[in-house]
């Protein structure tokens, strides 16, 4: 069975809305006026009076998005599964990556999204809950450290890339082969094809190289 497009977002504002173009790319591959379904689980907090839900509203509808849907967090995992059947692109947004991740496995979305054969976005956090891995960066910026992801994929992440993390990057990917994707930027993976939006950089035993 053919799986989802995933588009994995180093980071946006969205405020600004300065990854536009990558969004109303993946909407054109959703069909142009998908139906979208949000997951904001990567936040304490999403309920419908929160300034942010009602931001991603406004802007998929100005990228012309049919609907804009919301998993929200007292959902069943059957009332979530109709709302992924009804949707044409399923976006993951960021914040807690941890928080993120164990809430899709508690309502069984782990196992949804690998039965979705549509687009999904993952931005940050969400970008990470679809790898094999991601790498967090500490509070402080000086350590990194792995996380598993739902394996939507089977390579590395690390978001919101800086040339500042080069070192670490570097001596992590001895082990491990890391995509680094800064804001702004996009890997997209469809069907085992590779391709990117903006500057994506590739770590690998020890070096970098620029993702072509």
């Amino acid at each position: 069975m053919r799986m989802a497009k995933l588009y994995f977002l180093g980071g946006e504002n969205t405020v600004k809305r300065n990854a536009r173009d990558i969004n109303a790319n993946a909407f054109q591959d959703a069909g142009g006026t998908p139906a979208v379904l949000v997951f904001s689980w990567a936040r304490a907090s999403f309920d419908k009076t929160y300034k942010r839900r009602k931001r991603l509203f406004d802007y998929f509808r100005s990228l012309g998005a049919s609907t804009v849907d919301f998993a929200e967090y007292s959902d069943t995992p059957q009332e979530i599964a109709v709302k992924a059947q009804n949707s044409d692109l399923i976006y993951l947004t960021g914040g807690l990556t941890t928080a993120l991740l164990e809430r899709l496995k508690s309502k069984n979305v782990d196992r949804l999204l690998h039965g979705y054969n549509r687009v999904i976005v993952g931005r940050s956090a969400g970008a990470i809950a679809l790898c094999r891995q991601g790498i967090l960066t500490s509070k402080n910026k000086q350590t990194h450290k792995l996380i598993t992801g739902l394996r939507l994929v089977e390579f590395t992440v690390k978001v919101h890339y800086k040339l500042s993390e080069d070192a670490e990057l570097k001596s992590l990917s001895k082990e491990e082969r890391i995509y680094a994707i800064p804001e702004r930027s996009a890997l997209v993976y469809d069907n085992g094809a590779l391709s990117f939006m903006g500057d994506v950089y590739v770590f690998q035993n020890g070096e970098k190289t620029h993702a072509d």
